[in-house]
């Protein structure tokens, strides 16, 4: 039997959320840890392997925001786009489609542009760039603008059985309402504490739900703007949307149970610190990855290599400590260069003579080769 309970938004003293404070402070000062850790490790980082971090969480950030929402995303394509926005090589680089363009332009204004306001102009040209065709998927829907007359809501089960998760403050009110979250938002010292306001912010937004279609995506734009102007730098070093997405399904269930938990919201933000210490977390290998691929390019700065044979290591080394999706093979490797079989074992061959690749030890089809992570002992 559906809940009684009115919406959070229908609460008498909405939106003055409360939350306990006592409850609320060990995840708070874990999160705190963290993100601290991380934003210390990148420091250690120059100004180039800096912007290679920035541009694999960007990336990461790219994928993961849109596959919350059951988009999928090409990863060359969003590789292509972080590439051309931060000026990094883009040889080879197919251009991306406008809208994978547009998602990378929202999240970087809302991340390098974060001392600016936050007004309904900004927030319309970051849905509409979302959605450059005003489609979504075959649907056509409002961009640029609030959103229609119609109920907003989110409803599952057939018809007869239908159970509505969610229903948004109708348009009558939107307007005030949007309006309202702004003046809050771009006063940033009306929440001492940043985290905090960034988890405020995520769930407010979302409640509101002011547009057809990309509110999730711009809430959690919204986040990553907030946590910026905490951190007082430019550039995300750790994805919150890649957490998120780990935890999709409690994420959903979270908002769900707060949507009608009143205005004690501490459950919401003791969750959401806890997204934010693990994207913290994860992040940190991010950063080490970043440098032991320097490391490694040092190590074989003299190392006559050609190009093909460059592009599968540095596979390899944005594959992480697991490498490329089970170890570089013959057949990867043609693929990727688009070579044929004997160009590409001899060229592996070469890499493992030059001290770059060790085999596996498998023989065969499934012959693999691995990186050398440290020079090899003498």
């Amino acid at each position: 039997m559906p809940s009684l309970l009115p919406w959070i938004w229908q609460q008498p003293g909405w939106p003055r959320f409360r939350w306990d404070a006592a409850r609320l402070a060990p995840a708070l000062a874990s999160a705190r840890l963290a993100q601290g850790k991380v934003l210390g490790a990148a420091r250690m980082l120059d100004p180039g392997l800096t912007l290679e971090a920035v541009a694999a969480i960007l990336v990461e950030d790219g994928v993961t925001t849109s596959a919350i929402e059951g988009e999928r995303l090409d990863l060359n394509a969003v590789r292509s786009s972080v590439a051309r926005h931060l000026g990094l090589a883009t040889a080879g680089m197919r251009v991306p489609p406008r809208a994978v363009d547009g998602l990378i332009e929202v999240l970087l204004d809302a991340t390098r542009n974060y001392a600016q306001p936050l007004s309904p102009k900004r927030l319309f040209g970051w849905q509409a760039a979302l959605f450059p065709t005003g489609l979504s998927g075959l649907h056509s829907i409002r961009t640029g603008e609030l959103r229609g007359q119609q109920p907003m809501q989110v409803v599952s089960g057939g018809v007869g059985r239908e159970r509505v998760h969610f229903v948004a403050p109708p348009r009558k009110v939107l307007k005030a309402e949007l309006d309202r979250f702004l003046g809050w938002f771009n006063t940033p010292q009306a929440e001492p504490d940043g985290l905090i306001r960034a988890g405020l912010a995520h769930l407010w937004f979302v409640t509101l739900h002011p547009f057809e279609d990309g509110n999730g995506r711009i809430a959690r734009a919204i986040t990553d703007m907030a946590l910026s102007q905490d951190e007082r730098q430019p550039m995300r070093c750790f994805s919150l949307s890649a957490q998120i997405l780990r935890e999709r399904e409690n994420y959903y269930a979270i908002l769900e149970r707060t949507q009608r938990g009143g205005l004690e919201v501490t459950d919401w933000l003791v969750w959401f610190m806890k997204q934010v210490e693990a994207a913290a977390g994860a992040a940190e290998g991010t950063v080490a990855s970043t440098l032991a691929k320097a490391r490694f390019w040092l190590r074989h700065q003299a190392t006559v290599l050609n190009e093909r044979q460059r592009k599968a290591l540095n596979r390899l080394l944005d594959g992480g400590r697991d490498g490329f999706e089970g170890d570089m093979n013959t057949r990867k490797y043609m693929s990727l260069n688009r070579t044929s079989r004997v160009t590409a074992y001899r060229e592996l061959a070469d890499l493992v003579d030059k001290g770059c690749l060790t085999p596996t030890g498998k023989g065969g089809r499934s012959s693999g080769y691995r990186l050398v992570r440290e020079p090899a002992s003498r």
